[in-house]
Order: structure tokens, then C-alpha cells, then sequence
């Protein structure tokens, strides 16, 4: 993608930015000299002891799994931003209903584990009998693991600083550098889903069923979520949409429906493509024009069609021009 893609600070008006902490026990401790019995090992500056594990980590899988759940689910809905996530400021109220529900699940989990904790360690070590005083002498009391089992957020807006005594302190505070990279970074997000719905769902199908389009439907939802990012992202949610909508809403999808879908799905792989198929919704081709180039399955004549340059350059459009972008029913 052309590096010159910007956002203007003025998206922030948009935005709120969540910083999402979990913390999860590992359930491991350090080896010691005394775990092996007096045995001669290398020195220190050859080689590291490793680790052991003092509780079975099968108990412990749910909290992994729960706080992957909540990073993916912010993966959908926002985009990386400074130590967490900027996420569109009217769906702030739904996103952190939907980390209640998760935490609710994972405090439960927790006072569950908790209650079982002391008898699950008996277990471990009955398990592992023969090592049993190398893992009775690493246990650590409930109080200790519930302390280390935590779930917390902070949802709080951001701000340019406009005025100091130091000119640096605002010049030099690197907002605008993060805020400017917001839009590239949505389209490295786009491209990178994209690639892993490539492999696990499109990779050398000839046919797939309806369930094929529910990443797609995912990546739709981000989009639109974020179309005040940049004027360009607005039309990548359109043709999408306008994919899904041509596909049958019955039976397995094949032919020049799989074709069309695997021609979205490799345009949203590479940013560079997303950004020159939607300057040309831009500049007044209609969706159903590009999904034709697009099931063509061929660049060369997508790029021959539209004379597209190798570099598509990037023009910021301020709010009073913007009237002259389609809005496509997206914004």
C-alpha cells in the first residue's frame, strides 16, 4: 500500500481506545540445583535451567482460551492501537457489554478452579509421584494464585496535546504519528485476516457451503465500523457486500460464485489491491464493475480495464469535499 495513506487526527472525535489486561497463572516455577538431586550441571554461562510445572495446565486451558477470545473479539471490532485497541465510540457500549459477558465467564472459571485448587494439586503430584518434593516444594497458596488470575480493562479517549510550555512536548508528543498510521494499519489487519481465511476456507475449493461467507461477513462488520478511518475503506465494506449479495442464497457455492469469492478474497489479501479497487469506487465505477474485473481472476486485465498505475496516490479529502465520495449507503 502507498505509504502516503494517512488518517487526520480528527478521527479521534470517533474514537476510544480500550487497554485490555488479563493476566493469567502459569503454574510454573523455576528449576533449582536442589530439584536435581546435587547433580553436576553446567555453569550458569553455558546454560539456563528450565522450568517446572507445579499444576496440571489442563485445569488452566479456559483462561487462556477466554482471553484469546477477548482479544479476538476486539480484533474484529477495532484496530491495534498504542498499548491496545481504538474502537469506533458508538460501538463502545456493545463491545464492552460483550467483555462483561466474557470476564463474568472467566471470574467464574476462576472461583471454580480456586475451590478445587488445594485438591488439584494433590492430583498433580499423585500423578507424578516420582517427583513429587520437586513440585510440593514449588506449590503456592490459592491466595497467590487468585491474585495472579485477573480481567480488567480501561476505555478512555485520546487527545492531541495543544498547548505547553516546552513547544517539543507537543511537537515531539508522536500522536499524530500514531493516529496517521491508523488507516495502513487496518489494511495490514484486513490483508492478514484475509490470508487465513485464504487458507483455511478458499485454498483450492472448487465448492463450499454458506459458511464461507461468515469471515467475510466479519471483515464486512470491521469495515463499516471504521469508515471514518479513511475515504478508502468505505468502498472495500462495499464490495464486499456487493460479493456476498450476488451469492444464491441456497445450496453449495461453485463456479463463477466460488470464482467471484476467491477474487474478493485475494483482493483483501494485498493492501495495495484493496486500495486500488476502491479508488476506483472513488472515481465512479460502480461495485458491480469491479466485481467483473474481479471474476476475470486475472490482475492483468483488471489493471488494463481501469489503467491502474502501479501506485495508486493517496489525496487526503477533507470533511467539506468528501460530499463528492459515493457514500454507497456505507456512510
Amino acid at each position: 500500500m502507498n505509504t502516503t495513506i494517512r488518517s487526520d487526527i480528527k478521527i479521534l472525535d470517533s474514537l476510544v481506545a480500550l487497554n485490555l489486561n488479563i493476566s493469567v497463572w502459569s503454574a510454573r516455577k523455576k528449576m533449582c540445583l536442589e530439584d536435581f538431586g546435587g547433580a553436576e550441571l553446567p555453569p550458569e554461562d553455558l546454560a539456563s535451567l528450565g522450568s517446572k510445572r507445579i499444576a496440571d495446565p489442563d485445569s488452566l486451558k479456559v483462561f487462556s482460551t477466554l482471553k484469546a477470545r477477548a482479544f479476538n473479539y476486539l480484533d474484529r471490532h477495532g484496530i491495534r492501537f498504542m498499548s491496545g485497541w481504538a474502537i469506533p465510540e458508538d460501538k463502545a457500549g456493545d463491545i464492552i457489554d460483550e467483555l462483561i459477558r466474557i470476564r463474568e465467564t472467566f471470574l467464574q472459571e476462576k472461583e471454580a478452579f480456586l475451590a478445587d485448587y488445594d485438591q488439584s494439586i494433590e492430583n498433580w503430584i499423585t500423578r507424578h509421584c516420582k517427583w513429587g518434593n520437586i513440585i510440593r516444594e514449588s506449590t503456592v497458596g490459592s491466595d497467590y494464585v487468585r491474585s495472579r488470575l485477573s480481567f480488567s480493562w480501561q476505555l478512555y479517549k485520546v487527545a492531541p496535546l495543544t498547548e505547553h510550555d516546552n513547544p517539543n512536548a507537543v511537537s515531539e508528543s508522536g500522536l499524530n504519528e500514531e493516529v496517521e498510521g491508523l488507516a495502513g494499519t487496518l489494511f495490514k489487519e484486513i490483508a492478514n485476516s484475509a490470508n487465513e481465511i485464504w487458507q483455511k476456507v478458499y485454498a483450492g475449493k472448487d465448492t463450499v457451503t454458506h459458511k464461507a461467507l461468515s469471515p467475510l461477513r466479519t471483515l464486512h462488520q470491521k469495515l463499516c465500523g471504521l469508515t471514518f478511518i479513511e475515504p478508502h475503506v468505505a468502498p472495500v465494506a462495499s464490495l464486499i457486500q456487493t460479493a456476498i449479495n450476488s451469492i444464491p442464497a441456497k445450496g453449495n457455492i461453485a463456479g463463477k460464485d466460488i470464482l467471484l469469492l476467491q477474487g474478493v478474497v485475494s483482493m483483501l489479501r494485498d493492501p495495495s489491491s484493496m486500495l486500488q479497487h476502491s479508488q476506483r469506487l472513488i472515481e465512479g465505477h460502480s461495485p458491480q464493475d469491479v466485481m467483473n474485473a474481479l471474476l476475470a481472476n486475472d490482475m492483468f486485465t483488471v489493471c488494463q480495464q481501469y489503467a491502474i498505475p502501479e501506485e495508486v496516490p493517496f489525496v487526503p479529502v477533507s470533511k467539506k469535499h468528501s460530499a463528492n465520495i459515493p457514500n454507497i449507503g456505507l456512510w
